[in-house]
């Protein structure tokens, strides 16, 4: 079934959040329309890759002309146009910015499917998806409504200032200017008093606009401490959970309009103070609010642009390796990553050259990290306009690459306790500009970065980044990792979870949470508050076993993704299941019932255990020897389900596996997973390569060695069966008779 297909079956409540999702930037009636296409797209890479964006782009409009030619409907087609013309406007200079749109929207998919199949939300996305959320995002565009409102009307009472203010001008003047010896007629009197009555009056305008600009001042003031703030806090929070797999519910857009409607405030407070300013100059008196009351003022304006402004410089993409772009913060030495920084305060007036330099482990004091890096490409580079944003000023460094220092005598010093991927590091981005007169400076850092110098250690910085963002929103502890804290299994499952739902499409269930919590410390797992320690998690093999818990874990992941996505999503893998609990489900099963789980002792492996019934009414349990990357490289899990042969002494081979549990008919189940495989040279009969296994008549009892056991048929049998089947000699070293697959009982 399809991701769409799965998402039109869900209830209202999760339907809304899809709902959220789709606006003009993708409009909902492209994904409805080209569900199975674009489910069959890499858009992730694309995100990264400009070529294969626009490649993309190009094809998603001739997509959307077939189905708008085949549409009946006029309405239909009318508004099918509106959209391309749209989607070419937007998107036509810059495809990768589509394809991260679309990129976004299909794995926020797949988390609310995910969510779906959990009984209830974790902690962390409950947080991020609470009622009094919405309410706050509501609250705060009503009050920046009304704060914009008043700051308009103090336009119009300044401008009715300036006219009372000519008008009262061009009297005194006039009064100034007839002759000493009219000075002391009524007429004169009347209009003596009558400038008095026009003077008091201004003062108390003056005094009354004055009073109004410092309750808009005081209201701003508190609108940046108490609200906007903690919601640029709030963001970047679900920017560290998001860079881990979670939900990025509140855009940047919103927080763009929040900053840009209060900067514009600001600055009309200052125009209007400027305005005063000028108003004095030509009309004056003896304890005139405006000398008295403006410097001050005007001092907490610049003061309160000077840090908006300083606090809208944010890291809008954190450092990602377009090699991996599910694992942002993981930065390889000599391998290209991309950052981007924006300015969320759209101004006119802002200097449009804006330069943007960025350093690595700027100011990190010395001995703090064993390893010492410097960006080796371009790190200067200028903000331009985003036309798709509203105007906003970004810069996005594409071509960023690392290379680690020399050390004298070939050694690094300062060698710690910390692995290379505990090790954190940060890259800093530095600017400075002019706007109506005021010099601001601006400096942002990004998130805690993992430097790694092999692909191996891609796992272990993973665990890293993992940890450090489900576990602090200190934008810049460097030193977290010289005493981690540690992560409770209610947080740390639902991060575990987000990992599937990422990378493979599908995240865990409760059952399989429960599963993987007793894998890591037995019968705590029920306890959601179980304390897991970073070494536990990471570093400490699991009691016999040579790899860590994270280590298996991640192993599997890669197994999904690059072999098992089609039958995981299906959600036919049970996955972490015991052998004690493999048994207990399968004991009371047809013959032939089998269940897919992951291998406890090899990393990456995932085997099938059936179950038959002997006359005598035993019960009997087969495990074949897990399958790994390797193998499956060259034969899809499905095919080998299908194909599967288990060869005994006297008996012809069959296959084994009959319905998958708890009672689905195997062909019922993998049948559309199925693939040929036929000769790539035609003229030949075609090869099949099929996974064959021995059972020997002790086997429920006693695992097969390691050694070359005694030949299931006679040569000549072996024979037969080779040429019939053409079977290549490799091949069968690999998938068959030579190497005959481990059956455990």
């Amino acid at each position: 079934m399809s991701q769409w297909k799965q998402i039109q079956q869900l209830d209202i409540r999760l339907l809304e959040q899809v709902d959220y999702l789709y606006d003009d930037n993708f409009p909902m009636d492209i994904r409805q329309g080209l569900a199975s296409w674009i489910e069959s797209q890499d858009w992730d890479t694309a995100v990264n890759d400009e070529s294969m964006a626009a490649v993309l782009f190009a094809n998603l409009l001739s997509q959307l002309e077939r189905v708008r030619s085949q549409e009946q409907n006029f309405l239909q087609r009318h508004n099918m146009k509106i959209i391309q013309q749209q989607l070419q406007l937007k998107y036509s200079t810059n495809p990768a910015v589509m394809a991260r749109v679309v990129s976004t929207c299909l794995r926020e998919e797949r988390r609310i499917l995910s969510s779906a199949c959990m009984q209830e939300q974790g902690p962390l996305e409950k947080s991020l998806q609470n009622s009094v959320a919405f309410e706050r995002q509501k609250n705060m565009d009503n009050r920046v409504a009304l704060i914009r409102g008043s700051v308009q009307l103090m336009d119009q009472a300044v401008k009715y200032i300036e006219d009372m203010q000519d008008d009262f001008d061009f009297r005194y003047k006039t009064l100034q200017s007839r002759d000493s010896t009219d000075r002391n007629s009524e007429m004169m009197k009347q209009e003596v008093t009558r400038l008095q009555e026009m003077l008091n009056r201004l003062d108390f305008k003056r005094k009354e606009i004055l009073s109004k600009m410092d309750a808009v001042v005081k209201e701003i003031d508190d609108l940046m401490t108490s609200q906007l703030s903690p919601e640029l806090q709030d963001w970047k929070r679900r920017q560290q959970i998001a860079a881990i797999g979670g939900p990025l519910l509140t855009g940047l857009e919103q927080l763009q309009t929040w900053f840009t409607l209060t900067a514009q405030s600001l600055f009309q407070v200052k125009r209007q103070l400027d305005k005063l300013g000028e108003l004095v100059v030509k009309v004056t008196y003896e304890n005139d609010p405006i000398p008295l009351q403006k410097p001050q003022m005007e001092e907490r304006v610049k003061y309160l642009i000077y840090h908006l402004i300083k606090s809208s410089f944010v890291v809008e993409k954190q450092p990602c390796m377009p090699t991996h772009p599910q694992k942002p913060l993981i930065i390889k030495t000599g391998v290209q990553f991309t950052t981007k920084v924006r300015l969320l305060v759209k101004l006119p007036e802002v200097d449009y050259q804006l330069k943007v330099k960025t350093t690595f482990d700027k100011d990190l004091p010395p001995g703090r990290v064993s390893r010492q890096f410097f960006i080796l490409t371009n790190n200067t580079k200028v903000m331009d306009i985003e036309d798709y944003s509203n105007g906003c000023l970004s810069v996005e460094f594409r071509h960023l690459q690392l290379k680690e220092k020399k050390y004298i005598n070939g050694t690094k010093g300062n060698e710690g306790l910390l692995s290379v991927t505990e090790e954190l590091h940060s890259l800093s981005f530095e600017a400075c500009f002019t706007v109506q007169g005021l010099t601001i400076d601006l400096e942002t850092c990004s998130l805690p970065l993992v430097v790694i110098s092999n692909v191996s250690q891609l796992p272990g910085g993973w665990a890293s980044v993992m940890w450090y963002n489900l576990l602090t929103d200190e934008p810049r502890n460097l030193a977290f990792f010289g005493n981690p804290p540690r992560a409770s299994w209610s947080q740390l499952s639902e991060v575990l979870s987000w990992q599937f739902s990422t990378y493979a499409g599908r995240g865990l269930n409760k059952e399989q949470l429960t599963m993987l919590g007793e894998k890591l410390f037995g019968q705590h797992a029920s306890c959601s508050d179980y304390q897991v320690s970073w070494s536990k998690f990471s570093k400490e093999n699991i009691p016999g076993k040579p790899f860590s818990f994270w280590m298996w874990l991640d192993s599997i992941l890669e197994l999904i993704k690059k072999h098992l996505l089609p039958v995981w999503n299906e959600n036919y893998i049970m996955g972490f299941v015991s052998k004690e609990m493999e048994r207990a489900l399968l004991k009371d099963k047809e013959p032939g019932t089998f269940l897919l789980r992951f291998s406890e002792s090899h990393l990456g492996g995932i085997t099938f255990t059936w179950v038959e019934h002997g006359d005598n009414g035993e019960v009997k349990f087969n495990s074949v020897e897990p399958y790994t990357k390797n193998r499956l490289n060259a034969l899809a899990f499905a095919d080998i389900i299908r194909d599967y042969k288990v060869i005994s002494v006297g008996a012809v081979p069959e296959n084994p596996l009959k319905f998958l549990y708890p009672d689905i008919p195997k062909d019922e189940a993998f049948g559309r997973l199925y693939n040929s495989q036929p000769s790539k040279v035609h003229p030949y009969i075609q090869s099949f390569l099929i996974p064959i296994s021995e059972l020997r008549p002790n086997a429920s009892t006693t695992p097969l060695s390691c050694q070359s056991p005694d030949p299931p048929m006679t040569p000549g049998e072996f024979d037969m069966l080779n040429e019939h089947l053409c079977f290549d000699i490799d091949t069968i070293h690999f998938f068959g008779m030579n190497r005959r697959e481990q059956l455990n009982g």
